[in-house]
């Protein structure tokens, strides 16, 4: 289990490198090894089995390899850094039907448990929390049967690659989170939960969404599972920026069960934006009324360049580690640690 009493800043899934005026091509050497690699199932299908799994093997490799670069490398920032999201295309095709004979050969196996085992033991030897995020196919809460089967399929592919590298023994030593998403809401959470393994029990959280189901669903589960605030979903459902004393953050905190929570922090474009003043707070309904789309409002800045919506997100940070969600992935996130770090 990491180390609670560090105060986290993470981001989540690829790694940047500090100089990004590097011509391309340095760039791209530089950054391709601690990068995830993958194919779309379109192409493997039309390859002969042979090319397919020779693709998938090198894919493998190179994939597990770009987890410990990565890991490696957040291990190197000062501590209260010390968090990531790794990416979930580690293993291509894993949860699909016509490819999971590949991922259950002998051999491929035997890669898999030896080289992610090194992975995770990076991440325990260097405290480093660590998490997942299956995409937005995973509707755990979906009314089609057949859509919450491959749910199911997808969510235990994440708690598989959790178990190789050596998680999912007790609640929440691992992240894996999922959005309240499908028409069932909490209960089709609840209904879904008795079917998944252990592993993925230990591990999943469930995030609170800025279109259909919001914070108050989301707690409707605080017995069940660890819930997930994130504040840029609930700002654009309600308008309201969430205090840290509110008592709705205080039932999430509690959903942890003693185990340091984790918030999601994200903040509308900076070229969406462009005539705000970084040292006001957006008001969501004023935007609203000014023209702006609440579709585009939804979306992810390069980095957390709004000084006020930074000082409340800050705020956080002494009850939970914020996850930072932006476009500029790392360079983000170390820049909105130090803006309340100096």
């Amino acid at each position: 289990m990491f180390n609670q009493d560090v105060k986290r800043v993470g981001f989540a899934c690829q790694f940047n490198h500090h100089d990004q005026t590097l011509k391309k091509k340095l760039l791209e050497e530089i950054q391709r090894p601690l990068r995830e690699r993958t194919t779309t199932i379109t192409w493997l299908n039309r390859q002969t089995p042979e090319v397919a799994e020779q693709r998938l093997w090198e894919l493998m490799v190179h994939n597990i390899e770009s987890y410990k670069k990565l890991i490696t490398y957040v291990s190197t920032l000062r501590k209260e850094l010390h968090m990531v999201r790794l990416g979930s295309m580690v293993l291509p095709g894993y949860s699909e039907h016509k490819w999971q004979y590949y991922w259950k050969k002998p051999d491929v196996i035997a890669y898999m448990e030896k080289h992610f085992a090194e992975a995770g033991e990076i991440a325990r030897k260097n405290d480093v929390r660590l998490s997942m995020h299956p995409g937005q196919f995973c509707v755990l809460a979906s009314a089609n049967e057949d859509v919450v089967n491959r749910s199911i399929e997808e969510f235990e592919y994440h708690a598989d690659v959790a178990r190789w590298l050596g998680f999912g023994k007790q609640f929440q030593d691992f992240k894996i989170n999922v959005h309240i998403s499908g028409k069932q809401g909490a209960a089709g959470i609840q209904a879904v939960l008795p079917r998944l393994s252990q592993e993925a029990r230990n591990c999943i959280t469930i995030e609170n969404e800025e279109m259909a189901w919001g914070i108050d669903e989301t707690i409707k589960l605080s017995k069940d599972v660890a819930l997930v605030l994130d504040i840029h979903h609930h700002w654009v459902k309600t308008g309201e920026y969430i205090q840290p004393n509110d008592d709705r953050f205080k039932s999430i905190v509690d959903s942890w069960r003693g185990i340091r929570p984790v918030i999601h922090y994200s903040v509308s474009r900076e070229d969406y934006l462009t005539e705000h003043d970084p040292d006001v707070l957006p008001d969501f309904n004023k935007l609203i009324e000014q023209g702006y789309k609440k579709g585009k409002l939804r979306a992810h800045s390069d980095f957390m360049w709004n000084n006020k919506v930074n000082t409340w997100a800050s705020s956080f940070n002494e009850s939970a580690d914020i996850m930072v969600e932006s476009k500029a992935k790392n360079l983000a996130s170390i820049k909105f640690f130090e803006s309340f770090n100096q």
